[in-house]
């Protein structure tokens, strides 16, 4: 036997993703589709989920009759369809009947780490500004703090700033507050 292995990954398209989504392929998987790869979810901890449901509902309040506020569902973009924990689009909710909200529609999305700080920082982050998501948080359980990215440029961005307390400003409502201790569940 020889000493070389070969790995082949195949590639999937948004398209054939959905069509493995109608078919029931995936069917009782947690898995997203990331940069062409269907990838396994990180199963969600009591702590991951509650910040995550906590902070989708304080945001509605925030953002109400403004922007429509998604908790765990899809957004579709080029070659990816991640499912963040928290993504704020535009209204009216029912655009979203018939399709994913995709980067035009999308203000914002954040992510709830703990386990899956890594990924979210690096290969989320770059998904992310490859779609020109112009803010991305990370609300990381493990520090209790929030990282905020912001101007996305060449596939990562280039502002990152690290809260503790006090108040986010999102770039889309300059007119709303958004308190860090509320979202980290103090």
């Amino acid at each position: 036997m020889s000493d070389f292995a070969m790995k082949t990954l195949a590639k999937w398209s948004i398209d054939e993703y959905h069509r493995m989504i109608e078919a029931e392929v995936l069917r009782d998987r947690k898995v997203e589709l990331l940069e062409g790869e269907i990838v396994e979810m990180t199963p969600e901890t009591p702590i991951h989920y509650n910040t995550a449901k906590r902070g989708a509902k304080y945001l509605e309040e925030l953002l109400v009759n403004q922007a429509e506020v998604r908790f765990n569902g899809p957004i579709t973009l080029a070659n990816s369809e991640p499912e963040p924990d928290i993504a704020i689009v535009k209204l009216p909710e029912s655009t979203y009947n018939s399709r994913h909200p995709e980067p035009g529609d999308v203000f914002w999305v954040i992510e709830v780490a703990k386990t899956s700080l890594k990924k979210d920082l690096q290969l989320k982050a770059a998904i992310y500004a490859n779609a020109q998501i112009q803010e991305y948080w990370i609300i990381d359980l493990s520090t209790r703090q929030i990282i905020v990215l912001r101007n996305p440029q060449d596939n990562k961005y280039t502002q990152e700033q690290i809260i503790q307390n006090g108040i986010i400003t999102p770039l889309a409502f300059p007119n709303i507050q958004v308190s860090v201790q509320i979202l980290l569940n103090y």
